[in-house]
């Protein structure tokens, strides 16, 4: 990656119409991946400009219907829905120790330990770096069965939709 690609937050600001400190904020939750030149982030411009609208697959997508359905869990009840995640979260890390799995595990630790603020926003970004976190969730049991297959058959009906169109 050479140096134009890279920008500062006041610019990635600038491109997504927000506060310099809401970059910050992103880059601090590993939301948005970031580089340090000396003291200062840097950001592929790449990463920013997915947040614009970025790209996600079937599986994302569907993925991304069924965690803003948890995401209304933790807003009526985020204290169990926390403690809920942070269970699971514990057990997965006793099975996936090390490699990638425990690297995203990692970084839903981070995650929780933010608020529920920080999760919300994992939970309904499009981002690339939000889609690759809830591959890795700790947030199953938390939707009933039924609302759970209620949110993928709304998907699937909605994807064929548009889909014909």
């Amino acid at each position: 990656m050479n140096s134009d690609d890279l920008l500062t937050t006041t610019e990635a600001a600038a491109l997504l119409r927000s506060s310099r400190q809401h970059i910050v904020d992103l880059c601090e939750r590993g939301l948005l991946p970031f580089v340090r030149v000396g003291t200062h982030r840097r950001l592929a411009r790449a990463d920013v400009l997915a947040l614009l609208r970025p790209e996600l697959t079937r599986d994302q997508l569907k993925s991304l219907w069924l965690h803003r359905a948890v995401a209304g869990r933790l807003v009526a009840d985020p204290d169990n829905v926390l403690a809920n995640a942070v269970e699971n979260l514990h057990r997965l890390q006793r099975v996936h120790p090390d490699g990638m799995a425990a690297m995203w595990l990692e970084r839903w630790r981070q995650v929780l330990d933010a608020g529920v603020e920080a999760v919300l926003e994992v939970l309904t970004s499009r981002s690339r770096d939000a889609a690759e976190l809830r591959q890795n969730s700790p947030f199953a049991g938390v939707l009933p069965e039924s609302t759970r297959q209620a949110v993928l058959a709304a998907f699937a009906e909605r994807w064929r939709r548009e889909r014909m169109a």
